[in-house]
């Protein structure tokens, strides 16, 4: 299953601004959000959507879609999906569109970007490195 394409966190963050329907979700764990930080578009007047992409426990994408479902979303609107990396993210893309969001794109690099040569996250890519908002908890 497709979807509608990888943005950047920037182009992604000008929509969020630009139009008032669409959405964030930030799909990463709880512990990622409170520990490693999260997205935050208070200065936009909106908040980010955390929906858990499933990694075990029984979870299923359908589980997935119906929290996305329960949250009200339009299924015309665009919806960015956000994780670490961009990986997460994309299934959850697939699996929205799939679900019937017809404008579900992923965040490419995510929140924190692809390791570098050391094995570190947030140096090369990513909402963080882009220098959008973001909070820890």
């Amino acid at each position: 299953m497709t979807y509608a394409g990888d943005v950047s966190p920037v182009e992604a963050y000008r929509v969020l601004t630009e139009d008032p329907d669409a959405v964030l979700i930030d799909v990463r764990t709880r512990a990622e959000l409170i520990y490693v930080g999260h997205p935050d578009l208070s200065a936009i007047g909106k908040r980010v959507a955390a929906v858990e992409w499933p990694t075990g426990g029984g979870a299923s994408a359908a589980d997935f879609t119906a929290q996305l479902d329960r949250l009200g979303i339009d299924p015309g609107a665009p919806v960015y999906f956000i994780c670490r990396s961009g990986s997460r993210s994309r299934f959850a893309a697939m699996a929205a569109t799939a679900a019937g969001y017809e404008r579900a794109h992923n965040v490419a690099h995510g929140f924190e970007g692809p390791q570098d040569a050391l094995g570190h996250r947030g140096t090369s890519a990513g909402w963080k490195v882009d220098g959008l908002p973001w909070r820890q908890t």
